[in-house]
């Protein structure tokens, strides 16, 4: 097919989908509310099930819902009617969805939901089908054309199904206050987890591996601490252990102009005073901020009287993820 228009029939598919989506907004009535209200008081699971195309839609609608405060899970009703039905306690709260509202394997567990007292939500394509009627709040998704043109393939039905499921996890998010730090404790792995729940602590070189000198070290010997540690800098501290200055890579640049004595000059003379630090405890994405808004490579790790318990740079927070 040489001539066919690809885009052109994109294009229709999206503006289709689109439309249906928009649709949705007359749909928010009182009905959401109340899905919403029992999605809230829920002291068990949120259980979504639905068949075909339509569980598709709500495996990922029960990991939305997980991932953002509403501890949910998927039960395929085929399974459900040979023995998964246990999974469903009288605390939970179910979601079932199916465009026709009549499919059969769901609506099988009606009378189970029914006997066990669970409150039911439905997402439906028919606001008078027996799933719909049966619910305690039923969500229209319905759609005039399936994006399909042979009007038979779930695209736009199931689109809306989607949409209408975000709706109901966003909306139950910000009733819950759920924040970011919360996002990623329910993802611990990912990138977001990373800046957000690492700490300074995790990653910084502390003990023996912390490059460190005093005021009265030559330049010479505060080079070859900056050479076995390896970090591109090094700290000095005063008598009482605090850190007084640090010294870097750019800092020995700089220094290289000024035609000093490595053997007799002190690490005083040519240390950064009143450094950038980072306080114990504090996260590691904080201290890539310092970093970057100082424009800098490095910087220590400090408790609250000021005396260095870690140093770290860009490379560490590199491989840790955070960057």
């Amino acid at each position: 097919m040489p001539d066919f228009d690809f885009t052109a029939s994109a294009r229709r598919s999206i503006e289709m989908e689109r439309d249906a989506v928009h649709s949705l907004l007359e749909r928010l009535d009182e009905g959401f509310v109340k899905a919403c209200d029992a999605l809230l008081s829920c002291t068990g699971r949120i259980v979504v099930t639905g068949m075909g195309k339509s569980g598709h839609i709500g495996k990922k609608i029960a990991a939305t819902l997980a991932s953002t405060g509403s501890p949910a899970f998927f039960v395929h009703p085929g399974e459900a009617s040979h023995g998964d039905m246990g999974m469903i306690t009288r605390q939970d709260v179910v979601i079932a969805l199916s465009n026709s509202g009549n499919t059969a394997e769901v609506v099988t567990l009606l009378p189970l939901l029914k006997r066990l007292g669970v409150p039911l939500i439905s997402i439906t394509g028919n606001p008078d089908s027996v799933l719909a009627k049966a619910a305690l709040a039923n969500l229209h998704t319905g759609v005039e054309q399936e994006a399909c043109p042979l009007n038979l393939a779930p695209t736009s039905s199931t689109t809306t199904a989607l949409v209408m499921g975000d709706a109901l996890a966003i909306a139950l998010l910000e009733a819950r206050g759920f924040s970011a730090e919360d996002f990623a404790f329910s993802h611990p792995g990912g990138t977001l987890g990373r800046r957000l729940l690492l700490l300074v602590d995790d990653i910084m070189h502390d003990g023996e591996r912390m490059p460190m000198v005093t005021p009265q070290t030559s330049l010479r010997d505060a080079l070859l601490e900056m050479t076995r540690k390896g970090l591109g800098l090094t700290g000095i501290t005063d008598q009482q252990g605090r850190l007084a200055g640090i010294f870097t890579d750019g800092d020995l640049r700089r220094t290289l102009d000024q035609n000093l004595d490595i053997h007799t000059s002190s690490i005083s003379l040519v240390m950064t005073p009143q450094c950038k630090t980072v306080s114990q405890g504090a996260l590691a994405a904080e201290a890539l901020k310092i970093m970057e808004d100082a424009k800098i490579n490095g910087l220590f790790v400090v408790d609250p009287d000021g005396r260095p318990v870690g140093a770290l740079n860009m490379h560490d927070l590199l491989r840790a993820g955070v960057v």
